[in-house]
């Protein structure tokens, strides 16, 4: 298990693959200096 983020922590540098193929690199890919991200599961 990987540390918690904290106030004042900077995001990780990931890759995630996109639903619709391809990947995005986070938090670089976002575009933006400020963004939010929702991580859905999908399936209970």
């Amino acid at each position: 298990m990987t540390k918690k983020l904290g106030i004042g922590d900077s995001f990780p540098k990931i890759t995630l693959d996109l639903v619709g193929g391809g990947t995005i690199d986070l938090p670089t890919g976002m575009g933006s200096k400020y963004g939010v991200i929702l991580f859905f599961r999908g399936d209970w």
